[in-house]
């Protein structure tokens, strides 16, 4: 979704290294225990066994699946997001206007009020983005360590510079004062533009009819931002999220006094054709046990990192690079120079974000 490429096998090897060298070095325990020191008793029928699967198997697909209907939610907000700026940037440029103003400003006038509702609509969507990357209690992504070294690696824009500090190019220190003082900076901005919209109708820069127009377009933005709070601010249920991942340790610390036995039943009943396979059968349960633990594992784990649309992963959809593809748009559309327009965010490591 947001990387260029295929995640390799290879990086998903080291995304779980730690977790299989568990999985590997628990089933030899297992094995050793079972074959070298006779410990028989350590069984778990495989009937029961495959019933928790089952059931684990059917907790790991919902909460994929739920994971994924908030990823792909969130995408189709920010294209929303997408399609009312650039369709606010058109409006702005062709419904304000001096034409029917009682006294004619005159086009620099005209082309200064434009570019200050269009700067204003950046920092908007500059202050929804820091606020959708804020960090909240139950986003947990970088406790892991694994986890740590995939935000160490990709470039988060929010966690490299201050909203106070992009604001700056934006705004006048008055607007950018109050805007700060504000809990909801995004909500205050919206706020702005209203005030400004109307002040722009009052000068006769603005008809009647626009002043409707461009306020609903205010409104949709509205209902888009609170849409992207509602995802950030409400996460994933916590008692699916807690069992699922209760449930699957449960079959994990299970599958290897189910699985070594039933590998010890095959190696006795092959040793009469093959001795030497089936003396030594009984130790290729640990690789078996290590991958259908590492699949397991690994799936519970991708819809645990993919809850939450913003926290500023690699899973993450793409805020930054979306505001910013917006913010290229419609300043290209004010005509201004290619040197004054900044360039898109870098992606590390093929992320972007």
């Amino acid at each position: 979704m947001l990387t260029k490429k295929r995640y390799s096998v290879k990086e998903m090897a080291l995304w779980t290294r730690w977790e299989t060298l568990m999985f590997l070095l628990f089933g030899l325990l297992v094995t050793i225990l079972y074959e070298i020191l006779g410990y028989t008793f350590l069984k778990v029928p495989w009937t029961p066994l495959a019933v928790i699967g089952t059931a684990v198997a059917f907790i790991i697909g919902f909460q994929n699946n739920a994971a994924y209907g908030r990823i792909w939610e969130a995408r189709k907000i920010w294209g929303g997001i997408v399609n009312t700026s650039r369709t606010f940037g058109m409006k702005v440029q062709d419904m304000v206007s001096d034409e029917y103003a009682k006294l004619p400003l005159g086009p620099e006038s005209v082309k200064e009020a434009q570019r200050i509702l269009i700067y204003r609509h950046v920092a908007w969507l500059t202050a929804l983005r820091h606020a959708m990357r804020q960090s909240r209690e139950w986003e947990v992504f970088d406790q892991h360590v694994t986890n740590r070294e995939w935000s160490s690696s990709i470039y988060i824009p929010e966690r490299v510079t201050s909203l106070d500090d992009d604001l700056y190019l934006y705004l006048s220190p008055e607007e950018r004062h109050h805007v700060m003082s504000k809990g909801n900076k995004a909500t205050a901005l919206l706020y702005l533009q209203s005030r400004h919209l109307r002040i722009l109708k009052e000068q006769g820069l603005i008809w009647d009819f626009a002043f409707l127009n461009l306020e609903n377009v205010l409104e949709e933005l509205f209902t888009l931002q609170g849409k992207s709070e509602r995802i950030k601010n409400f996460p994933y249920p916590r008692q699916y999220a807690s069992l699922g991942y209760y449930f699957v340790w449960i079959f994990l610390i299970l599958l290897p006094f189910g699985v070594v036995p039933e590998f010890a039943k095959i190696g006795e009943h092959i040793s009469g054709l093959f001795p030497i396979i089936g003396d030594h059968f009984v130790w290729l349960s640990v690789p078996f046990i290590g991958i259908v633990s590492w699949v397991f594992h690994t799936m519970e784990r991708i819809g645990r990192v993919g809850e939450n649309p913003f926290e500023g992963t690699a899973n993450d959809v793409p805020i930054s690079t979306i505001a910013r593809g917006i913010e290229i748009d419609i300043r290209q559309m004010l005509d201004e120079s290619a040197d004054l327009i900044p360039s898109q965010f870098p992606d590390h490591n093929h992320v972007q974000m």
